[in-house]
């Protein structure tokens, strides 16, 4: 049976399919049991236990304790409560279909966004790039998305991603783009303003003064993915120094 350990901590636990996960593991860090939430590679089990679906590295993210399983599986698998970027390939009177990299496309309703209503709802075009939160997902069914904050209503952040320039990365470099201290965006920032979205599903929304500078960047962010601390401040001064 596998043991419990927390991100912060320097031993990575490794779980396979079918691994389940003690119950007192999981809620020791939260002041809220009922509070967890589980991310994609887990699933609670008819006994009540937690099991892991597939295999990889355990994360666990104190805001909500959500715990997860990391992996660098190709297709990306919706998972509810995740920020994602797709684009628009088709339209009716109340959805639209977005390509989110899953194996189908997801659907975003016409009142999902701040401020819409039957009256005034957006007009977005097929191959318009969108950040959306998943609010729906099943294995069964499409997913689910909608552009704005469940809980206030607002965008957030959430809406039509306009100019900059998308990249494709591995799901687990997203996912290690979210954490607010990764290293090569602290560093690159140093040197370049800018804006990016980051979607769990592998796509990386970044925006600059420049296109030379979006470039720099989405070279940087792509580079880092198997470098250590070091090699990063090396990579990214590098990078700089043929501005």
């Amino acid at each position: 049976m596998a043991s419990i350990t927390t991100e912060q901590e320097s031993e990575l636990l490794i779980v396979l399919p079918g691994d389940q996960l003690p119950e007192s593991g999981l809620m020791e860090d939260s002041s809220a049991a009922h509070r967890l939430t589980l991310g994609p590679g887990l699933a609670p089990m008819d006994d009540d236990s937690i099991t892991a679906v597939k295999a990889g590295i355990l994360k666990h993210n104190a805001v909500g304790n959500r715990w997860w399983v990391e992996s660098n599986q190709r297709r990306y698998v919706a998972a509810q409560g995740e920020s994602i970027i797709g684009v628009v390939t088709g339209k009716t009177a109340e959805h639209y279909k977005v390509d989110i990299g899953a194996s189908q496309p997801a659907l975003l309703g016409v009142l999902a966004f701040e401020g819409a209503t039957k009256r005034n709802k957006p007009n977005h075009n097929i191959g318009d790039s969108l950040y959306c939160r998943v609010s729906m997902a099943n294995k069964d069914m499409e997913a689910e998305l909608e552009c704005m904050n469940p809980t206030t209503g607002k965008a957030d952040g959430f809406g039509e991603l306009k100019g900059g320039f998308i990249i494709k990365v591995s799901l687990g470099l997203a996912r290690r783009l979210l954490d607010p201290k990764n290293l090569v965006l602290r560093l690159l920032g140093q040197h370049i303003p800018f804006e990016m979205a980051v979607g769990t599903n592998g796509k990386v929304w970044v925006n600059s003064a420049s296109a030379q500078h979006t470039i720099l960047l989405c070279n940087g962010i792509r580079n880092s993915e198997y470098l250590n601390a070091a090699e990063c401040v090396a990579m990214v001064k590098s990078l700089v120094e043929k501005m």
